[in-house]
């Protein structure tokens, strides 16, 4: 059995298939797609959330030095995308990182990487059809037509936002004002989440609230993505075209307004203030490996899919670091976080004209990342389907439109229902953890097939550079660094020394004698308090780290609710332990397998990353690959095409 579960397929026997046609359903697909095109699909999927939405998080966390986040995670991303082109040059056929993952690890691990696609997919697809929801009801609020008496056309809060987010926003809203906060003081976020809750209709004490935008886009682009591959492509080159034109727009009157005071200092917060934002500038990248699920589409995919991956990278990097630099200078790198940085930038130097513009160009760049993302998943189910390890009605290609239809119509009811009630947040470092494992492996999947002669190579292959003579050196040149620059950051998470939670973390965890101790505490401070209320919050968060540290030591609350010590505050390090296990495991095989550079360089700079998210994250990605397992031995196990080889 064991032998079973790791059964491979062959590049020989993959391309054999594709030529012939798969088993019941040998309509083939359209082969429309360029390197324009395939360039072009990759702009659409990377310059969407991340140029309009993250990017303000991650500048507000470290300043103008953010642009060196991008130009890291660029390099991881094209690390990554050297090992999919030559993946990609070997096996042109749908399928993506699932395929390349059958050929190198065997089916049990193809299985797992099948699975966390699709939940790349169809969350990175919720979460696209949230943040277009957000513009578009954003848009349709700034619409005024004194002529008609419109001014501005408003969806209600519970009908433009998920039920989680709502339901939390009520729960901390509820907590701060209990801590003194009045509603005006609310952040716009939590009072918005707070009112679509307070202002929902009800069934029995059940909140109706939903996000009805996200439903209609989903519905739309579903019918586009299901009419064919010409029409998604022409669709895809009009909103890039239009995105690029207003993203070329911003830089060239924004230069004007930029003043370099802003961009000093250029690194206010140092390193951990850059690494900060990982999770939100790698979640800029998702979209390029959308491009090698389009292979069977491609005129040319030895050749072209490769540069279509390059380009498209190198391309949005640049734009990425451009609107950076305008961003942080024409306004103060800490006023940024916020949802619509670019339109909130023009808002600040009084151009509305412009910010009118920058937020009709967020609907269509969010609408292009969705329609190739949604292209995307369809093509790994059908391979998966084809492999006999999903029903075979996955892999049923339309008569007419040439479109895997069924996987297309399912994926659409898959992301429709939860982007009604699932939080963007949530789904957003689940995307990014299910991608970066995708990469991981693709990476590692080279790095098995360099040494099998065996193995039919493709036009295209990773230029060598024998790791052994660099992954040392870094290695030992991380840990010199580590004790010298940041010696104190680094023996705290070595001992596991004691952290204080933070001010909103502590005063929302209080119960109500608790929260009264906590107030006398503070009107016995020697700071002198305006007004009567006391807002415990705003006072905690308002003291220096010196301070609050000093306040915290005296309190009389438990020590549990204010600090994170022992294993609940190991378990959050254990993603990083995983890191620094596997980062020696890689030095040693480099030195005694004479390993390629790049796909080492990609797997470990991907893996950083994935530890960089939230320990949640990766218990909710394990629960997502035990569900998938189940699937997998009730289903794919006993009706693998492996498991009933052809004649």
């Amino acid at each position: 059995m064991l032998n079973n579960l790791f059964r491979k397929k062959s590049v020989s026997k993959i391309l054999a298939d594709a030529q012939k046609g798969y088993g019941d359903h040998e309509a083939s697909l359209h082969k429309t797609l360029g390197v324009r095109d395939l360039t072009a699909f990759g702009i659409a999927a990377i310059i969407g959330a991340g140029i309009f939405s993250t990017i303000g998080k991650a500048s507000a966390d470290g300043g103008p030095a953010v642009i060196f986040l991008f130009i890291f995670t660029a390099i991881a991303c094209s690390f990554a995308a050297f090992a999919y082109a030559e993946f990609a040059s070997m096996v042109p056929v749908s399928g993506s990182a699932y395929t390349y993952s059958y050929v190198a690890f065997g089916e049990l691990v193809a299985w797992i990487i099948g699975w966390s696609l699709i939940m790349e997919y169809a969350i990175g697809n919720i979460t696209v059809a949230i943040s277009w929801s957000d513009y578009f009801t954003g848009l349709l609020s700034s619409i005024k037509i004194p002529a008609l008496g419109i001014n501005g056309i408003h969806v209600p809060d519970w009908a433009s936002m998920d039920y989680l987010s709502a339901y939390n926003g009520h729960k901390h809203a509820e907590a701060l004002v209990n801590a003194g906060k009045s509603m005006a003081n609310l952040d716009d976020a939590t009072r918005i989440a707070a009112n679509a809750w307070n202002t929902a209709p009800q069934i029995g004490g059940f909140h109706l609230v939903a996000d009805l935008p996200a439903l209609a886009i989903i519905i739309f682009i579903t019918w586009l993505v299901y009419r064919g591959m010409k029409e998604s492509r022409n669709a895809s080159n009009a909103m890039v075209v239009v995105k690029l034109a207003v993203i070329l727009l911003v830089l060239a009157v924004g230069v004007f307004y930029v003043d370099t005071e802003n961009w000093n200092p250029f690194a206010p917060n140092g390193i951990s203030g850059v690494l900060k934002g990982v999770s939100a500038v790698f979640f800029a990248y998702i979209g390029f490996d959308a491009i090698s699920t389009t292979a069977e589409e491609c005129k040319n995919p030895q050749r072209d899919l490769p540069r279509g991956m390059m380009w498209a990278i190198i391309i949005c990097t640049t734009l990425y670091i451009a609107i950076a630099l305008v961003l942080t200078g024409i306004v103060k790198y800490n006023t940024l976080a916020v949802g619509d940085p670019l339109a909130y930038v023009f808002d600040a130097i009084d151009l509305k004209l412009m910010s009118g513009i920058i937020a009709v160009s967020a609907v269509f760049a969010m609408a292009s990342v969705l329609l190739v993302f949604q292209m995307g998943q369809p093509r790994i189910w059908m391979s998966m389907s084809r492999d006999g390890l999903l029903p075979p009605a996955f892999s049923k290609i339309h008569p007419k439109y040439k479109t895997p239809s069924f996987s297309t119509v399912v994926v659409g009811f898959v992301v429709a229902v939860p982007s009604l009630f699932m939080n963007l947040t949530t789904v957003t470092d689940l995307c990014s953890i299910g991608t970066l494992f995708a990469f991981v492996l693709v990476c590692a999947g080279v790095l098995v097939l360099q040494n099998r002669p065996d193995v039919q190579r493709g036009k295209f292959k990773i230029p060598y550079v024998n790791a052994k003579f660099v992954a040392p050196l870094l290695l030992i040149g991380g840990f010199i660094i580590a004790f010298t620059q940041f010696k104190k950051e680094t023996m705290a998470f070595v001992t596991n020394e004691s952290k204080v939670i933070s001010p909103v973390t502590f005063v929302t965890s209080l119960n109500a004698e608790e929260l009264q101790t906590v107030k006398q505490e503070i009107s016995a401070s020697p700071v002198v308090l305006q007004g009567k209320q006391i807002d415990a919050e705003a006072y905690l968060s308002n003291l220096k780290t010196e301070q609050y540290e000093s306040f915290m030591a005296k309190s009389a609350i438990g020590e549990h609710k204010k600090y994170e010590s022992g294993w609940h505050l190991f378990k959050h390090k254990i993603p990083m332990w995983i890191f620094l296990i596997i980062c020696l495991i890689m030095t040693y095989l480099s030195i005694v397998k004479n390993l390629s550079l790049i796909p080492v360089l990609g797997l470990i700079s991907c893996l950083y990353m994935m530890c960089e998210l939230e320990l949640s994250n990766w218990v909710g990605f394990g629960i997502w690959l035990a569900v998938g397992l189940v699937v997998y031995f009730s289903y794919g196990y006993k009706y693998s095409k492996l498991s009933t080889p052809n004649p």
